[in-house]
């Protein structure tokens, strides 16, 4: 019990990391429309629709892909007592890690 509720508690961590850098993404390049009074999505709420286009996207690839080189995966991986799909759990972990690889990308153009 205990490794599961570890297990929850890390992937919970690393979802609100990964929203919070989408959310300084998203306030990094939003305009200023409270001049035109248009209602607009808070930041909070675009990232975590970002996250999650991100992950189903990644996870589409995914799936095309292993079904083109026809490549077997097991229907379920198990950790402890979870019960994971591979190519969902793979496009999370990338999903999740996107913002982090992205502001990488950035700093080394800059150099």
């Amino acid at each position: 019990m205990p490794s599961g509720l570890l297990l929850g508690m890390v992937v919970l961590l690393l979802i609100a990391f990964s929203v919070r850098e989408r959310v300084k993404q998203y306030r990094y390049r939003e305009k200023d429309w409270g001049l035109i009074g248009e209602s607009k999505s808070s930041p909070l709420s675009q990232a975590i629709a970002n996250l999650i286009g991100v992950a189903g996207g990644i996870y589409l690839s995914l799936v095309l892909l292993c079904t083109f080189i026809e490549l077997e995966l097991p229907v379920r991986v198990y950790l402890g007592q979870f019960s994971l799909e591979p190519l969902a759990t793979i496009s999370i972990i990338i999903a999740l890690a996107q913002p982090y690889l992205q502001r990488v990308i950035q700093a080394w153009r800059k150099i």
